[in-house]
């Protein structure tokens, strides 16, 4: 059977060879000038399968998989068929990984090495598929559709394409690699295949996708900008035509300008005193002082107030010293500093026979500690000591507190 396949495909592939010019001209032309050929190659072309007649009055074209491989292998710009059928792939590796592993079961390794064969070309088949959509997109995206001429067209051709990256995002949800891999089990070469490969090749594609997809939106932004510009260039070449004797009238004199002739926004900004310039603070000084004459008071208007008695009595000063808990936190802080060794706060309260209570005291450290600022607190550690309590989880008994340097 093998043999037969060999001489059959080696016969094709001799006729593709020969009548490469025919093949060509048809892929380009669309279709075969049938009087520039004799009518025994185009038989004999029809008959391999390279060419066909869609009815009796329509001209020979190119088999779509012979197209389908020149636009593959000469990655042609106009390629837009993208295979989304993702679904029936998988479908067919499930099956095929099925096979082999019954026929490992039973001892039929001829049988087994076959459906290795067919599963590992099937498994590449689809990782080309997918690897060819998305450079069809990038080569679309590339030259900006450059094989249609008018926006219209490469509006309508970022439409279609992102249509396909869609399809082709849904058709990747179809992957389950927890079901292949439960396929594959423990066979080293099934998962490898559908676990290894196939992952690799699905993580590679969706992030391309996701690239194609941002780049789609930001050329059809740019596609539609253009088409607006191009519609007011024509509807004002359309009123010229109609009124040739139409001059602009002068905008700039008039005191409500049109919303079209006010788009941009003002050039110079309204002025405004920098105050943080010392540079200028003895011309701040003067025009200050140049304008003090404004604020002079004048005695008729305000001859009606009353004079009212000023107290010279000397105020109250306010009292801002720290209170004596604050001020052991801070000696005990330094304490730490000077030696620079760590020390607990329980010890140097017995140290300096401090007074206050040991729980405030060890809360009021927490508190010093939390009250320092970012740069302050990189400088110290701190570090808790107690334990659980045995009947509710959670809950953690402070007993003691060690503060030291990093």
């Amino acid at each position: 059977m093998s043999q037969v396949l060999i001489q059959a495909g080696t016969k094709l592939l001799n006729a593709l060879g020969r009548h490469s010019d025919l093949i060509m001209q048809a892929y380009v032309n669309g279709t075969v000038k049938e009087q520039d050929y004799s009518a025994k190659v185009l038989e004999q072309l029809t008959q391999l399968g390279v060419l066909w007649r869609p009815d009796a009055q329509s001209e020979l074209r190119l088999k779509s998989a012979v197209r389908t491989l020149l636009e593959g292998s000469l990655q042609d710009e106009r390629n837009r068929t993208i295979n989304a059928n993702i679904g029936a792939s998988l479908a067919s590796l499930k099956t095929l990984a099925e096979h082999y592993k019954e026929a490992l079961y039973h001892n039929k390794f001829n049988e087994a090495a076959a459906h290795m064969s067919d599963l590992t070309e099937h498994v590449y088949q689809l990782s080309e598929s997918l690897s060819n959509s998305v450079r069809i997109m990038f080569s679309r995206i590339n030259n900006e559709f450059g094989y249609v001429s008018s926006v219209d067209a490469k509006i309508r051709e970022n439409e279609l394409a992102q249509g396909q990256v869609t399809d082709l995002l849904s058709q990747l949800e179809c992957f389950r690699f927890d079901e292949l891999s439960e396929i594959a089990g423990s066979n080293r070469e099934l998962r490898h295949l559908l676990v290894v490969s196939l992952q690799q090749r699905f993580s590679k594609a969706a992030q391309e996708l996701s690239v194609v997809q941002a780049r789609l939106l930001d050329l059809l932004g740019r596609f539609r900008e253009f088409k607006g510009r191009t519609r007011l260039l024509k509807g004002y070449l359309l009123h010229m035509e109609q009124q040739p004797d139409f001059t602009p009238g002068n905008y700039a004199n008039l005191t409500q300008v049109p919303v079209l002739f006010n788009q941009t926004a003002s050039v110079i900004k309204p002025a405004s005193v920098d105050v943080n310039s010392v540079e200028h603070e003895e011309a701040y000084h003067g025009m200050v002082a140049s304008l003090s004459h404004i604020h002079k008071r004048h005695q008729h208007d305000h001859e009606d107030d009353k004079q009212q008695d000023i107290d010279m009595t000397e105020q109250s000063t306010v009292s801002l010293e720290k209170d004596p808990l604050q001020l052991a936190v801070e000696d005990y802080f330094c304490d730490v500093i000077d030696s620079g060794q760590p020390k607990t706060a329980l010890s140097y309260y017995q140290e300096k026979s401090l007074t206050f209570d040991q729980e405030v005291w060890i809360y009021q450290v927490i508190g010093g500690y939390q009250a320092l600022a970012d740069q302050e607190k990189q400088f110290f550690a701190l570090d808790a000591h107690g334990k659980n309590d045995p009947t509710y989880t959670g809950n953690f008994y402070i007993n003691d507190i060690t503060l030291g340097l990093r």
